[in-house]
């Protein structure tokens, strides 16, 4: 067992001393000559850091000579490189003796308290470092810049990493964030090195680069509407309308994660720091001569490659797409969807229509292809001609009539009959009835045919009506309506006339129901026959008079039904305004 106390006494020129150490330790000249180390003494306190040398090798250790009885072993796998002979090596102490009588040392733990002691003196907190990341512990990773510090997870990258265990193996630099001695503990931040490096590049491109430059930079994100690209301090956005002359439906169709691009500077706004970039822009637009390439009226093909429910848009060429508006896709047909005429892929001959180069827009038309069947309308069914075609559709104004496929006619609700009022079309017809019609008028412009049904028959209000009913005649009729002004009588199928509020009695009557009722039958006297205004007033008091006041009234017509004469007037009623008698 080593005395200590001997080494405490023993001081240069102490031979007593020095006899009584050299009998302690059974050692040589040699031994004591390493012990005393030229005179200054070693301190053999287990936790202290000794010098000793190399010797030899056992198995897989180093056998190390500190200047004791024994010698000590350390694992070979505490070197970096393994030592030869006669090497000094620095190792802590930390057994005298273990239970086989032996010394234990350690390189490793020595070196790391050296690595500590060197590293207090020579870096401080902000202080920028380089290790190898040695694996991944609880909330980070550990890395070797001489001794092992804590790297933390969120101070790995800018953006957190997917998995850590990529950096293992790997040397990073990074800033020292915290350092405390008395745990012997040092955080490290490779985000904060990163963005302060990336300031200072930031701000010196911000200096330098101008609108119109060409740059390169690595893509670092993708969002659905363009992908950010680093330039080198700041990410710059390349917007996906800006990434292909054609059409991009997302940016990863043309660029990845990690790609490096050349790119052209759109715009630079300083104040918010940001960089608008293109891709396409590196390249001569193929709009620059749209106009000479493709005149209005000329006709080409394209394929369709997108619907809307506004319209279709068929390419043409990569980087040109025209809009088939839904109405530019049939003469005749009414278009829901463009899915009705076209779909993706389809390959459709167009004529274009009109450019307008700024917005970049080209409006095209699929019917302008086909000879337009309301050319020939006019020459067809000029007006008087007689067509029979089906009741398509029926609307609350009248009924529209195929006269071919494609083109309706409208039969309005005032050209069905000369003299009886129809309130509906429905009243008459249904959908899928056969009906015979004359063409009216031709609007060739507006793309409408008008059609009348009473114009095939007279009209009695020229001379059948005048004739028939003559002002001071007494007429027998049946009341058909009351209103608040007056009473609708029917003198005869599908004619009507007015008996006005103040003709039902020689007293003041309020209200008309308290005289005549719907389907009373009624002499009433006609005051007027307004061929004009395709109107009859009539009169009950005056019917009612004595023969003396009508000794001069015309003898009354028949009073059997008469052969029904049509519809109404333009209007769809007959003597529907109040009439001043």
């Amino acid at each position: 067992m080593v005395d200590f106390n001997l080494i405490d006494q023993l001081g240069a020129g102490d031979e007593a001393a020095e006899a009584m150490l050299r009998e302690a330790l059974g050692a040589g000249e040699g031994r004591m000559d390493r012990v005393l180390g030229g005179g200054l003494m070693q301190d053999f306190t287990p936790g202290s850091i000794l010098k000793g040398h190399v010797v030899g090798f056992a198995g897989d250790d180093v056998v190390v000579e500190v200047g004791l009885k024994s010698e000590g072993l350390v694992d070979k796998g505490e070197f970096e490189e393994l030592p030869a002979v006669g090497d000094a090596v620095e190792v802590l102490l930390e057994q005298v003796e273990d239970s086989t009588g032996g010394i234990v040392l350690s390189k490793r733990k020595a070196d790391r308290i050296r690595g500590w002691e060197q590293l207090l003196r020579t870096r401080k907190e902000g202080d920028v470092v380089e290790g190898k990341c040695l694996r991944k512990i609880k909330g980070g990773l550990l890395v070797d810049i001489g001794v092992p510090v804590f790297l933390p997870s969120s101070q790995v990258d800018i953006r957190r990493p997917g998995d850590l265990g990529d950096f293992v193996g790997r040397t990073v630099r990074a800033s020292i964030l915290k350092i405390d001695e008395e745990k012997r503990n040092i955080v490290i931040s490779r985000r904060k090195l990163i963005e302060e490096e990336r300031e200072e590049a930031k701000q010196k491109l911000l200096t330098r680069i101008k609108e119109g430059d060409l740059v390169v930079g690595r893509v670092t994100n993708i969002a659905d509407f363009g992908a950010f690209v680093d330039l080198g301090g700041i990410d710059g956005l390349l917007h996906v309308t800006d990434m292909s002359w054609g059409r991009v439906n997302h940016p990863s169709e043309v660029v990845r994660i990690g790609d490096e691009v050349e790119v052209k500077v759109l715009n630079i706004d300083l104040d918010k720091e940001k960089i608008a970039l293109g891709l396409k822009q590196k390249e001569t637009s193929p709009w620059e001569e749209i106009e000479q390439k493709y005149p209005v009226g000329c006709r080409l093909k394209g394929a369709v490659v997108n619907l809307m429910s506004y319209g279709a848009f068929v390419r043409i060429e990569d980087g040109i797409e025209g809009l088939v508006h839904i109405s530019e896709m049939s003469w005749t047909r009414r278009i829901n969807h463009p899915s009705e005429c076209v779909e993706v892929g389809q390959e459709v001959e167009v004529v274009v229509l009109d450019i307008n180069k700024e917005k970049l827009e080209i409006s095209l038309g699929m019917k302008q292809t086909e000879v337009n069947p309301w050319d020939l309308v006019a020459e067809k069914y000029p007006p008087g001609t007689i067509i029979e075609g089906s009741v398509r559709n029926l609307a609350n104004y009248g009924a529209f009539v195929e006269i071919e496929p494609g083109i309706d006619g409208l039969l309005h609700i005032g050209d069905i009959s000369w003299t009886k009022k129809v309130s509906h079309p429905n009243e008459l017809f249904k959908k899928g009835d056969e009906v015979r019609c004359v063409v009216i008028e031709v609007d060739q412009e507006r793309q409408r045919v008008g059609l009348g049904l009473k114009q095939l028959t007279e009209d009695p209000w020229v001379e059948a009506i005048p004739s028939a009913y003559r002002p001071g005649m007494i007429v027998k009729g049946a009341v058909t309506k009351v209103t608040n002004f007056g009473v609708f009588v029917e003198l005869e199928d599908g004619l009507e006339g007015l008996l006005h509020i103040s003709e039902l009695s020689d007293q003041k009557v309020e209200n008309p129901q308290d005289v005549v009722k719907i389907g009373q039958e009624v002499d009433v006297k006609i005051l007027r026959v307004d061929t004009d205004e395709r109107k009859i007033g009539l009169s009950l008091k005056r019917a009612q008079w004595g023969a003396d006041d009508d000794r001069d009234t015309p003898a009354a017509p028949s009073t059997k039904p008469r052969p029904t004469r049509g519809g109404m007037d333009d209007h769809g009623a007959l003597g529907t305004d109040k009439i001043n008698l």
